[in-house]
Formats: structure tokens, C-alpha cells, sequence
């Protein structure tokens, strides 16, 4: 379990004492401290980069810190669920979570613009929003919600369907699909789709059965939950596509606060460093899955420039300006994201 601030403080106070009587203080305890995700578990050099991530970071920080902090994974929700976790992390239940941002779009408007449709098209983008206004914005709010970021996570993401590949937005009239967050399914909206609103995790079971004819999420996704088993087509997203997510890797602010400055400092340098692995992997992955589905049979198709074109035209019109309209924050959020070429 973490150290509650009360007890660091405990610990602190008495160390004064301690050397007042000629001894060597004891050596302070470690704090053990719980990461939580949606995704499959594995290990540190086999499964899920994701869940990949969260190992090194968590072995980093505990050799930066002499053993000072340690960490325990938490993979497939099984320490909460999905859509609890951000709730619990800006209240100091949960230490720290790999979270699709966007979905924490219900308590904090602002963050569904980590999955805005057709507004983030390329890793290189992605990567300059950490130093960019719109990311140092994002940040702010976040922390002002009583979450850090630590290490800044993008995806780029496919298209899976049971019948007709999901190509141009005519392709989507009548499909029942999943978008992946709330602008996402304006857009399909937009197109005439119908709308399916759930995790990644619960994916597999809703294309089985036919609840989703199709759905869009991140290749890592699309290989980790098998979704080549229940999917005839894939719109590949290699390249260029219009649903790129934020799955940033964040920290409670209350239980950052009570931690030492080594140990944040030690925190925040790992997570760092785990974006360059972040990058690579998923890219890595934008590849595997055409692989993975052309081995199961799938039919792999790309995404068109001009295709793309008419997705950002739905996007514009749909969940961009609904989403500058909810607030002066998320109207200038969208147009320092717009500003990143």
C-alpha cells in the first residue's frame, strides 16, 4: 500500500530526533505504489507495450530511487474498473494509470480533444504537443483536476468491420460502430452511422455477437484483444489516419505531492524517457496488425489522402465545432491544436 501523507510527515518529524541521539536514522521503507490499466498483462520484454511501459517505468523509477519506490502493475482492470480509474487517481484512490484521456472526457470536458477525429494525423504532430501551448494548456487543466502527466502516450489507431471494409465516410451509413470517445462518434454520426459506446476491453465480445458491426481503436488494441478472430476487413492506419488518441501515463497529484523532489524528479525523468519506447512501439504495431490480420484471413486496406479529406470535412463540421462550442477552454484548446502542424 502508499504511504499516506500523514505518515511520510510521521517519518519526517522524527528524523530530527533520531540524530539528536547519535544513531543513524533507519532506513526509510519503501512505498509501493499501484498502476493501473485496461489492457492485457504480460511482462517486461513480452505483451502489450502498454502494459510494457508501465513495467519499465515502474523498474526505472525504483533503481533511480535506490528502492525507495517500487510499483505493481495492475493489467486488465483488475484493480478497478476502466472507467473508474481516472475518477479515482484526481482523488488519490489509485496512485498512477495508462488511460485513454478521452475517456475521462465526462468529468473534464477538455480532455476529449486526446481523441479528436481528424485533428492529429502523424506520430511527428502527436509528439510536438508535449512543448506546444495546447499541451502545456492540457496539462494545467489536468494538474488543476488534480492530475499529472507523466509521460505523454500517443496511438494511432485502425478500422475493424464484420461485413464491408470502413473506408470514406459512405462506407459508414447503417454501421453500428464503436468511435472511442464522444467526438469521435459525432463524426460517424455525421456520416450515418449508429453508436456503440464502450471500452476497448469490451470489444471482442460486442463484434462476436453483433452488437458492433465495426469499431476504431488503437493497433495495439486491435492485436492485444484478438479482434482479428470476430473481423473480415482492416482500414490500416500506417501512414495516415484520422483517429490518433492520447493514452498518456498519469499520477495522482495528492500522492505526488507527498513524495520527496528526488523522487518526483526521478518519477518524471523515467517518464520521459518512456515516450521515445511509447513511440517506437506503437508504430511498431501500426505494422504488426496488417500482418496479424492478413495471417487471419482479413482483407488489409489503406486509407486514402483523399478519404481522409472527407472525414476531416465531417470532423470540422461535427465534433470540432460542437467541441469549441462547450467552452472558452476547449475553443482555445482546439485552436492551439490546430496551430501544430
Amino acid at each position: 500500500m502508499s504511504l499516506s501523507r500523514r505518515s511520510i510527515l510521521r517519518i519526517s518529524a522524527a528524523a530530527p530526533a533520531t540524530a539528536l541521539l547519535g544513531r543513524a536514522p533507519a532506513a526509510r521503507a519503501a512505498t509501493t505504489l499501484k498502476i493501473s490499466h485496461q489492457f492485457p498483462g504480460g511482462t517486461i520484454d513480452q505483451g502489450d507495450f502498454r502494459d510494457r511501459l508501465c513495467r519499465k517505468f515502474g523498474e526505472q523509477v525504483s533503481k533511480a530511487t535506490g528502492g525507495e519506490l517500487e510499483f505493481q502493475v495492475y493489467p486488465g482492470s483488475s484493480l478497478m474498473k476502466t472507467n473508474a480509474q481516472f475518477s479515482a487517481l484526481r482523488k488519490g484512490a489509485l496512485d498512477l494509470t495508462l488511460y485513454p484521456l478521452a475517456y475521462a472526457g465526462g468529468e473534464v470536458k477538455e480532455v476529449n480533444i486526446g481523441l479528436m477525429p481528424a485533428l492529429v494525423t502523424s506520430y511527428e504532430q502527436a509528439a510536438r504537443w508535449k512543448t506546444a501551448p495546447v499541451g502545456q494548456q492540457l496539462a494545467k487543466i489536468l494538474a488543476d483536476k488534480g492530475v499529472i502527466v507523466v509521460s505523454w502516450i500517443w496511438q494511432s489507431g485502425g478500422a475493424v468491420s464484420r461485413a464491408a471494409p470502413l473506408i470514406g465516410p459512405d462506407d459508414a451509413k447503417g454501421v453500428k460502430i464503436r468511435g472511442g470517445s464522444r467526438e469521435m462518434d459525432m463524426m460517424f454520426k455525421e456520416a450515418g452511422a449508429a453508436i456503440l459506446t464502450l471500452p476497448s476491453n469490451e470489444l471482442y465480445a460486442a463484434m462476436q455477437t453483433g452488437a458492433a458491426d465495426a469499431a476504431t481503436t488503437s493497433s495495439t488494441s486491435l492485436i492485444s484483444f484478438r479482434l482479428e478472430e470476430v473481423s473480415k476487413h482492416l482500414t490500416s492506419g500506417r501512414g495516415r489516419f484520422y483517429w490518433f488518441m492520447l493514452e498518456p501515463l498519469m499520477i495522482s497529484k495528492s500522492i505526488f505531492d507527498g513524495l520527496t523532489k528526488p523522487q518526483q524528479d526521478a518519477i518524471m525523468a523515467a517518464g520521459a524517457e518512456m515516450e521515445r519506447f511509447g513511440t517506437e512501439a506503437a508504430m511498431a504495431d501500426d505494422k504488426q496488425v496488417e500482418e496479424t490480420y492478413r495471417r487471419a484471413g482479413a482483407q488489409v486496406h489503406e486509407l486514402p489522402e483523399a478519404e481522409l479529406a472527407k472525414w476531416r470535412v465531417l470532423a470540422e463540421r461535427s465534433a470540432w465545432k460542437d467541441y469549441a462550442e462547450r467552452s472558452e477552454a476547449c475553443a482555445e484548446l482546439l485552436k492551439q491544436a490546430q496551430a501544430v502542424a
